[in-house]
């Protein structure tokens, strides 16, 4: 077995599917790979059933019509050999398989019973090796009632099930659940993960994740080049900006945090904590003149300077030395905040710029206006929409990318593509785009995109986004790259809840990047 996380990239199923056919032209036939595969299934399933199962123990294995299934068919006879006593239900006849699957079942000695009379009894695991990381449509008639089953028994016995790529019902290219899916306390898959193993709910249903090593030749990646990933530090550590010995804070970079009007200006502080915390040289907060007793009482290294409408942010900006600003939290949405936002957009003006919040809700249903004022702006923009954000920007884009995000907020139930949502308006845009959530996705206008798997639940609390926005706003400060700034700074920010861990509130988070930079080498 392979530790998942020393991977970054990760396949779609037609990916995936290339994969085993290069692999399959390059000289390493299907049933070698198929062999492989399940014995790493049966490996896996006597590490889940011994020693604290019988002596002779139960395993039943429900194979699907396709190399899923024949997965199975080779597992079961390991495992029968190994002296388990096994059962084996198959969705549809052997005489119609074909193939590799068709192999494998022909090899397989024991009983073949037919999945419509599969009961789960006394059983210490199952398989379900029914439906791959492939499956097309949503999951009825017998491997619908076997699935329900499965999840019944599972529930009632306390007894595991062993997913085969992906439970049967997940979708590999989205995590999303194709009607009805396989509650799976481990799962096995092969060469790279799939987006559907990380992204909601497919991550909740997998279970803990093996990734095998079955042969596949790696420079396979190279003609596949694929274009998701799994956020880590191996995506952008190169990247990350480091102190020099003969550096100056200058060198650093200088962000500017635009606040928002007097009793709403915590956010901003927040952004402006993260920026300097993360490492930019210099910030400064530009706030109303209201404002600026409440945050002249808390801030002591980060600069301020009176903001009290556009012209004097169009002032502020003309100071280049100041590379990167961050608009939004706290901002409001009335017409005096849509002019700051604008004049910051302003070709003349090029700099990094993060647009949260308020800021991103300022464009409601306007996504083409902003990405025409971001093409002119020059400069490299981010956005950090949470999912009702999102829903808003969206808001009368084609009616592809609508059904996109009505999967975000619609629950396990529907099958369609976070992933594939950020990238679409990341393109419209033309802005890297870090759509938050447990499963945050961060796209690029040219199509990347990585996906982070191991976000703490803490980050759930108020003004958590804030300080995000202000690290992304930092590393840009620094010259980092869009792209790669916002992958690092949603890494670190986690990273830093994990150091925290319960109790965390919003103004842990920058104090406790030191600690996340420190984890980057240890995982």
């Amino acid at each position: 077995m392979t530790s998942w996380r020393a991977f970054t990239q990760l396949l779609d199923p037609h990916e995936m599917a290339r994969a085993d056919a290069l692999a399959i032209a390059a000289g390493h036939p299907g049933m070698e790979l198929m062999e492989r595969a399940g014995a790493a299934v049966a490996a896996e399933a006597a590490r889940l059933t011994l020693p604290d199962s019988r002596a002779t123990p139960r395993v039943t294995v429900l194979c699907g019509p396709g190399n899923n299934g024949g997965d199975g068919f080779v597992a079961a006879r390991l495992l029968k050999a190994r002296g388990f006593v096994v059962r084996l239900y198959l969705l549809g006849a052997v005489a119609d398989l074909r193939g590799d699957a068709k192999t494998a079942a022909l090899q397989w000695t024991g009983l073949t019973d037919p999945l419509a009379e599969y009961v789960p009894g006394e059983d210490d695991l199952v398989i379900d090796a029914l439906f791959g990381a492939g499956l097309a449509r949503d999951l009825d008639g017998e491997a619908r009632k076997a699935v329900e089953r499965t999840n019944q028994w599972r529930r009632e016995t306390g007894h595991r099930v062993l997913a085969v790529d992906v439970p049967s019902g997940v979708d590999g290219a989205t995590g999303g659940v194709r009607g009805v899916a396989i509650e799976a306390d481990a799962s096995v898959t092969f060469f790279r993960l799939k987006p559907g193993h990380i992204l909601l709910p497919g991550r909740l249903l997998c279970g803990a994740l093996r990734l095998v090593d079955i042969g596949i030749p790696s420079d396979v990646l190279t003609e596949i080049a694929p274009r998701t990933a799994l956020n880590g530090p191996a995506l952008w550590a190169a990247q990350l900006p480091m102190p020099a010995t003969e550096g100056h804070k200058y060198m650093r970079g200088h962000a500017l945090v635009v606040s928002g009007p007097a009793w709403k200006t915590g956010a901003a502080r927040l952004s402006a904590r993260g920026a300097l915390r993360i490492g930019a040289g210099l910030v400064t907060v530009a706030a109303p003149f209201a404002a600026l007793p409440e945050h002249a009482a808390h801030l002591t290294s980060i600069m301020l300077s009176r903001c009290d409408g556009a012209s004097d942010l169009v002032r502020l900006l003309d100071d280049v030395r100041k590379n990167a600003v961050v608009l939004g939290p706290g901002l409001g949405t009335g017409e005096d905040s849509r002019e700051l936002v604008h004049a910051a957009l302003a070709p003349s003006r090029r700099r990094g710029l993060v647009l949260d919040a308020d800021a991103i809700t300022l464009f409601t249903g306007a996504a083409e206006d902003l990405g025409a004022r971001i093409e002119a702006h020059g400069g490299e923009v981010v956005l950090t929409p949470h999912g009702g954000e999102f829903s808003r920007l969206s808001r009368g884009l084609r009616r592809s990318l609508q059904l996109n995000y009505q999967a975000l907020e619609a629950g396990p139930e529907t099958f369609e593509s976070k992933l594939e949502a950020a990238r679409a308006l990341a393109g419209i845009t033309g802005a890297v785009l870090v759509l938050k959530g447990a499963d945050t996705v961060i796209a690029s206008p040219d199509g990347r995109a990585a996906i982070a798997a191991d976000l703490p639940a803490d980050l759930a609390t108020a003004g958590s986004g804030d300080v995000l926005a202000g690290m992304i706003g930092g590393l840009l400060a620094q010259g980092m790259p869009a792209y790669e700034a916002a992958c690092a700074a949603v890494w670190l920010h986690g990273a830093a809840g994990r150091s925290v861990g319960r109790g965390l509130i919003a103004e842990d988070l920058p104090d406790a990047l030191p600690a996340a930079f420190g984890m980057m080498h240890q995982r």
